[in-house]
Parts: structure tokens; sequence; C-alpha cells
């Protein structure tokens, strides 16, 4: 594994472990990478619109727009299952904190 393929991993890595500790920051960042098929991940609407979609929730106007964008490109099967596993993240972030 060459240095920048290592180097994209452990940013990816470490992006989501800060999105999943609630930082809209890191959230919309593997938005990015997902829409994008770049930074490590593969490219995944349905991931992308769940960051983006978390990182929303936390005011990031940014992610606002991102969500919309990736939306337009998906069923509204797709946006189900995104939104589903946005909640999904939502609740085990809620059972830790409790």
């Amino acid at each position: 594994m060459g240095n920048s393929l290592k180097s994209a991993q452990f940013l990816f890595e470490s992006r989501l472990v800060d999105a999943m500790r609630g930082d809209s920051g890191a959230a919309y960042d593997l938005g990015v990478f997902y829409s994008t098929g770049s930074g490590g991940a593969g490219y995944d609407l349905v991931e992308a619109h769940k960051w983006f979609n978390l990182a929303s929730l936390a005011g990031n106007r940014a992610a606002q727009a991102a969500r919309a964008e990736v939306a337009d490109d998906m069923t509204a099967r797709e946006i189900a299952a995104a939104q589903a596993a946005a909640r999904a993240v939502l609740a085990m972030n809620q059972r830790r904190a409790a």
C-alpha cells in the first residue's frame, strides 16, 4: 500500500471516528468523500446523503446544500435508506450518551 493510500485511509478512518462522536465537520467531510468517491471512500450516494444529513442536523449549512444536491441523483428508496441509516447513527449515539 502506497503512502498516499495509507494517508487517505487514515484520514477517512479518523473522520469516521470524529463523525460518529457527533463532529458535524467530520460528517460533512465523509459526505464529500462518498459523493465524490475520494478520500478513501467509494462512490456511494446513500452514504453521502446519510453523512450530509447528520451534518445538517448539527446546523452545517454547506451540508444542507450538498444533501439536496446528492438527493437530486437518488431514488426515493435510496433517500429513505439514507435517512434510516442516519437515524441509526443518532440512536447509537444516544445509547452511548445514556
